[in-house]
This record gives C-alpha cells, sequence and structure tokens, in this order.
C-alpha cells in the first residue's frame, strides 16, 4: 500500500494516519522529510511481541522467513470470512508462504465488515506447515478482542502479513520477497512486499 497522509488505516483512526514532514529543501541543499508513522501501518508485517508479550521482536525475525516459496489463492467470492471449508481447498504444504487474495484487496475505504481468517482456519494452516500467512486486509481477525487467530498463527511460530494489495495479482505460485524495517524492540513494521512470477529456486 503506498504510504501518504491521507491513506487507509484501520477503523479509520486519526492517530494512525502517517505524518510525513518536509524538513529540508533543494534550496538548502536537499530535500529530506521526517515521518511519524504507526507500526501497522499499509502493507506491514506482525513480529510475535505485537501480540506475546514473550514472542521475539521484529529484528529477531529469521530471514529465512522474509524469502521463500509463496501461494497466493483466490477467495474473492467469501462473503464474511475465510472458514476452515475454504482453506481446506488451497493446497497447503509445509514451509509455504500463503496469501490470501479476496475481495479486500478491491476495497478503496476502510470495509467495518473485511474479510479475516477464522480461528479454525489458522489452526489448519498450522497444521499444514505453513510459514507465513498473508491476508490483504490491515488485521487478519475481526473483532476478536482476544486476538485468537493471531495467537493461534503467532504460537506456532508463523509470521502475519497484513494489508497486502493483491487485485492485480493472479493465484498461483510465486517466489515472495517480504521487507519489514528491521526496528530494535520492534512490534511491526511496514513493509515491502514482492511477488516474482519466476521462481527464483535452483
Amino acid at each position: 500500500m503506498p504510504i501518504h497522509a491521507g491513506m487507509v488505516v484501520y477503523k479509520n483512526r486519526n492517530e494512525h494516519k502517517p505524518h510525513i514532514e518536509k524538513v529540508r529543501t533543494i534550496e538548502q541543499g536537499s530535500n529530506e522529510s521526517r515521518l511519524c508513522i504507526y507500526s501497522h501501518t499499509g502493507t506491514h508485517v506482525d513480529a510475535p511481541y505485537h501480540i506475546l508479550e514473550e514472542g521475539y521482536k521484529l529484528d529477531q525475525i529469521p530471514l529465512y522467513k522474509l524469502y521463500g516459496k509463496c501461494k497466493v489463492f483466490n477467495l474473492v467470492d467469501i462473503k464474511d470470512r475465510i472458514g476452515i471449508e475454504d482453506i481446506k481447498r488451497c493446497p497447503i504444504e509445509k514451509g509455504d508462504t500463503v496469501f490470501l487474495k479476496t475481495r479486500n484487496s478491491y476495497e478503496e475505504n476502510f470495509n467495518y465488515n473485511f474479510i479475516y481468517l477464522s480461528p479454525e482456519a489458522a489452526q489448519y494452516l498450522v497444521d499444514q506447515g505453513a510459514e507465513v500467512v498473508g491476508i490483504d486486509a490491515l488485521s487478519i481477525e475481526r473483532n476478536s478482542p482476544e486476538h485468537e487467530t493471531h495467537r493461534i498463527l503467532l504460537r506456532n511460530d508463523i509470521m502475519i502479513v497484513e494489508g497486502l494489495r493483491l487485485k492485480d495479482v493472479e493465484e498461483g505460485e510465486y517466489t515472495s520477497i517480504i521487507a519489514p524495517l528491521p526496528i530494535v524492540g520492534g512490534d511491526g513494521s511496514p513493509a515491502r512486499v514482492l511477488l516474482i512470477k519466476k521462481s527464483l529456486y535452483i
């Protein structure tokens, strides 16, 4: 998701909108800006520490989780939540990065009824051995005070990527590169997420 002051943020909370201030100009020698940005802005990675006090932090994410075989699944027909029967139709193998494409990718404004991943489907992803799970919503779950879906995934060392934009991405296999900022002690970070159609594996 492009980052700018008027971008879509979770539940339209003004305090989550980025503040970008130009502090130098070319006339002063160079263009430079100061950013004040929420750690879960736009397309972003959740470190386990986001939900689990004992979880490892952003700068401790193993590098192998940020690069690998990715499968994008087209679930745009789902109306409410991704349930276990929906996810069982997806051929998931141990070590896969799994990206879930839903109608969220076509929303231009924040939709309080966004498509999310049910706890039962999250547990199925754990059982199948997924390494990373990404979704095109700004949260992987909706109206869940106990953060059950987050907890199921993060306690089982499955990294979460939220806020993906998959509108123009076809279902299929890719090589994914996920690049959050290595913030020391961080709970999350905006990230560039690249999908490369041609496999980089030898």
